[in-house]
């Protein structure tokens, strides 16, 4: 999409598979999903809550392992390397939350929070503080002001800040942003969101982004995933699959977008019924048991991510553009 050839991704994931065991049986959390992220790139992973990205995101750094499939990072098999090898790569690959104010330790001062893992991978502690007091500078804040409070001093705007440089200090190639932003006033939002941006131009960042709200994701991706009940339905450049979306799932997120404009007229076919339950997803098309545009033969087959034009995938068998 910007032209750069054919360089190796920075992370790769095949096939992906996560379950988890609960009462009544196995959820089907994440059921093959596959994509990648080049260097400096950001993909927007957009889907209603309890599709599964959040359990992608953990999966990638082993919160817990995945049950199958593969995770590369510039190269290197994650899912079979060894915890003492893995934790030397961790640092290069960070994650952020969704909830900024359980993801910060309540009983210590910002100074150690953000120095933690500096001190775990052992960067000396002169060099700890001069970095420590560098990237709350980065994140907008003052490290005389808030160095020694703790958590329960801030704002919600404020504890992401401090989970965002808690991320950078490690100086990462790879961004994972679980819901960075959905737990935020609108206003605090687009500052976190500039935030993010910005430190992705300046350190070449880049991010898995992942949210539910795809108003949010198009404005800071370059790719967009939609994700449905434990799989991806559609994939590709983020202002291809705004204009001109392929599945009738993506669409309907689309359309669902409140628009600023009380003469604007609704959106067209709505979503009916309610997400299906992991543990029993519908057989064939995930999709068809809301989808508008079913037909009978959705049932007799999954339909497979296929290509559709150049970075363009969809999983649909009557998709909407061709």
């Amino acid at each position: 999409m910007d032209g750069r050839g054919p360089a190796r991704p920075l992370l790769e994931v095949e096939d992906l598979v996560q379950t988890y065991r609960v009462p009544g049986g196995t959820v089907q959390a994440v059921s093959g999903v596959s994509f990648r992220v080049r260097r400096g790139e950001t993909l927007g992973l957009v889907g209603e809550s309890g599709c599964g990205k959040s359990s992608v995101a953990k999966a990638l750094v082993r919160l817990p392992a995945p049950r199958a499939g593969r995770v590369r990072f510039d190269g290197l098999e994650l899912t079979s390397m060894s915890f003492a090898r893995l934790r030397r790569v961790l640092p290069r690959m960070q994650i952020i939350f969704q909830d900024p104010v359980s993801a910060l330790n309540p009983r210590r001062r910002i100074r150690d929070i953000v120095a933690e893992g500096l001190a775990i991978h052992g960067v000396d502690r002169a060099g700890i503080a001069e970095r420590v007091d560098e990237t709350l500078r980065q994140v907008g804040l003052d490290p005389d002001l808030v160095a020694d409070r703790r958590p329960g001093e801030f704002s919600g705007g404020q504890c992401q800040r401090i989970a965002v440089a808690r991320a950078m200090a490690l100086r990462p190639e790879l961004l994972i942003c679980d819901e960075p932003v959905s737990a935020l006033d609108v206003s605090v939002q687009a500052q976190v969101l500039n935030l993010l941006e910005r430190m992705r131009a300046e350190r070449g960042l880049a991010m898995l982004f992942i949210s539910h709200d795809l108003a949010v994701v198009r404005n800071i991706s370059d790719q967009i995933a939609v994700m449905y009940l434990g799989k991806i339905v559609e994939i590709g450049d983020a202002d291809e699959v705004y204009r001109h979306p392929a599945h009738p799932y993506t669409r309907a997120l689309i359309e669902s977008v409140p628009v600023p404009d009380p003469t604007a007229p609704l959106g067209g076919d709505a979503l009916r019924g309610e997400l299906p339950s992991p543990l029993e997803p519908p057989r064939g098309c995930r999709f068809r048991t809301r989808c508008p545009l079913a037909r009978p033969s959705c049932a007799d087959a999954e339909p497979p991510l296929t290509p559709i034009g150049p970075n363009r995938s969809v999983a649909c068998h009557y998709p909407l553009v061709t």
